[in-house]
């Protein structure tokens, strides 16, 4: 396995829509164990392929406490959502940024898994926010681009600071 280079915010390439995965081999599965180790590594509950520069449908999520819960999704789309809740979310692309945003409090999911088995998930609570956060990965969107454009600009430029101090 290989820890894999998460792209920070505002790299563009985090607005790529990523494409539908057609083959289900050994290229996909080694590439979820990659992104799951990346994911427990840096640390962090989710990781779409987005974030790592792969503009495949491919998220891996675990919530739990022990990490020995990997959920690998491949293609999700939500079929179902209901309700709204907010609370505050980071991300591993918006290091040190966290921020309350709104989100669907329940959803169902269908997806497959890394073999092309079909899968559907009914998640709320932190499962039903991690899933839509990644899925919006997929499709190009980073969670403070939900937020109001003064606190957009203010992450922005912090940023843009913890960058050149790092520098």
């Amino acid at each position: 396995m290989a820890i894999l280079n998460i792209l920070h915010y505002p790299d563009e390439r985090l607005h790529t829509v990523a494409k539908p995965v057609k083959q289900f081999d050994a290229r996909l599965k080694q590439l979820a164990a990659d992104m799951a180790e990346t994911m427990y590594v840096a640390p962090g509950i989710g990781l779409a392929a987005t974030q790592v520069n792969v503009h495949e449908r491919l998220i891996v999520v675990d919530i739990s406490e022990t990490k020995d819960k990997l959920q690998i999704l491949v293609n999700p789309e939500i079929i179902e959502m209901d309700g709204k809740t907010k609370s505050e979310e980071g991300c591993l692309s918006v290091p040190g940024i966290y921020e309350e945003v709104e989100r669907a409090e329940h959803i169902v999911v269908k997806a497959f898994d890394e073999t092309g088995k079909e899968l559907r998930i009914e998640a709320t609570g932190l499962l039903a926010i991690c899933i839509q956060h990644e899925i919006d990965h997929l499709d190009g969107k980073v969670f403070v681009e939900k937020l109001s454009r003064l606190k957009l600009n203010r992450i922005l430029q912090k940023l843009k600071k913890n960058q050149r101090q790092t520098m």
